[in-house]
């Protein structure tokens, strides 16, 4: 018999999990209140970061964090008025910011991005997408050696994984990126990277794809589960109820509220992030690159330069602040010094950020109901390898690979 599954959420992981749940014969349909591509999928920095493997929540953090929100040149936001309700988070996050935590968190993130690139090259093989996937160093802009040393611990790490980076020095620096400011005296290059020049449309091309293939996608927003024999039987949505054999769960920082109706309470926060678009945009750079002082990739895309990251913690519900686009705009034109564009298109999204930086992807006991969310800051790297999982989940096909670091029950004492 074909297993009817609904996959709730329609950005890369969703989609991703989608598309190879179809490929292993389920019949599926995807369920999402805005169409794919449209949230957090379409405004990240589009880096296929394999060696994305290290938290936020390094050794030190802690003692750095206070001066970090008040230095105005530092990319650290917070929304003060939401303070009294992320605290008891923040408390759960911040207890990772040690080393032993800080190298399981690294261990246990390298399976889902290490392989991204060629992750991405197996789920748009045989769909006619392979174009989408741009294969490229991926680099890191320091002002001097000392600045680059000052992230000694995280480069270790990355080398632990198998990223060793070719460091390109002094007047080497211009000749590789030639609209660089001379003010950056060292890049730092991984090989074995990529990048997507229009993530939102890349989703967009997948979901299409998926329908090819015979998926549904419905634009509809779930408000319920019926569990009512223990198993999940269907979905309450706004446009009635969807029946169906399993349930995969990819809404992002969404997720939290649904997972409450399945009675687990995930420390999921938002990490509000923003990006600037220069549309047409002249004098930028010709491969992604991370600004190591103002923590933002700058990635040559079909619309422009973008300019994305920053990280503020506000909640879901507040509007844009202006600080962190000001940030933005600064040190881009720090770094770019050249950088000109017809027009200018600022985005806000929310990426969801467990207390512990790994992603959830699990069946929820034996419910039927599957996790795939919590990617943090590695969502478009990790997404298709985490829907080539869930889908083996699913399917009772699972990968001969330990799971139990990502199992949604983790947060319950």
């Amino acid at each position: 018999m074909t297993k009817n599954v609904v996959v709730i959420g329609a950005g890369i992981v969703g989609v991703s999990t989608a598309i190879w749940l179809q490929r292993a014969g389920a019949d599926v349909t995807i369920i999402d209140r805005a169409g794919p591509g449209k949230g957090t999928s379409h405004g990240n920095a589009g880096v296929l970061a394999a060696a994305a493997m290290v938290p936020v929540t390094t050794p030190g953090l802690i003692k750095k964090a206070p001066g970090m929100l008040f230095n105005p040149d530092f990319p650290l936001y917070l929304r003060w008025s939401y303070l009294p309700k992320i605290a008891p988070w923040l408390v759960k996050y911040l207890s990772n910011a040690n080393d032993a935590d800080t190298r399981r968190i690294a261990r246990d993130l390298a399976p889902i991005v290490t392989d991204s690139v060629s992750q991405h090259k197996s789920l748009v093989s045989e769909l006619g997408l392979d174009a989408w996937v741009t294969e490229s160093d991926y680099c890191f802009a320091y002002t001097d050696e000392a600045a680059f040393q000052s992230e000694a611990y995280v480069w270790a790490l990355r080398r632990d994984a198998g990223f060793e980076p070719e460091l390109i020095r002094g007047g080497d620096v211009q000749d590789y990126e030639p609209n660089i400011s001379p003010n950056v005296g060292l890049i730092a290059a991984l090989k074995d990277h990529g990048f997507i020049r229009d993530p939102g449309g890349y989703v967009q091309a997948l979901a299409k794809a998926f329908e090819g293939m015979g998926g549904k996608i419905i634009e509809a927003e779930v408000k319920d589960f019926d569990l009512s024999g223990g198993r999940i039987s269907g979905l309450e949505t706004t446009i009635g109820r969807v029946d169906c054999d399993d349930a995969v769960l990819a809404t992002g920082v969404w997720s939290k509220p649904m997972m409450k109706k399945l009675g687990l309470n995930i420390p999921l926060e938002s990490e509000r992030g923003y990006h600037i678009v220069y549309e047409d945009a002249t004098g930028g750079p010709s491969r992604p690159t991370m600004i190591a002082s103002g923590k933002f990739v700058a990635t040559p895309m079909a619309q422009g330069v973008r300019c994305a990251g920053i990280v503020e913690l506000g909640g879901l519900d507040a509007g844009p602040s202006d600080a962190p686009l000001n940030f933005l705009r600064k040190k881009a034109k720090e770094t770019f010094p050249n950088l000109k564009a017809t027009a200018e298109i600022e985005w806000l999204g929310h990426r969801p950020a467990p207390t512990d930086s790994l992603p959830l992807i699990g069946q929820i006991g034996k419910t039927g109901v599957f996790t795939a969310f919590g990617h943090h800051h590695i969502g478009l790297t990790g997404g298709p390898k985490t829907g080539r999982l869930v889908a083996g989940l699913v399917m009772e096909q699972p990968a001969n690979q330990d799971l139990t670091a990502y199992a949604p029950q983790r947060f319950q004492t």
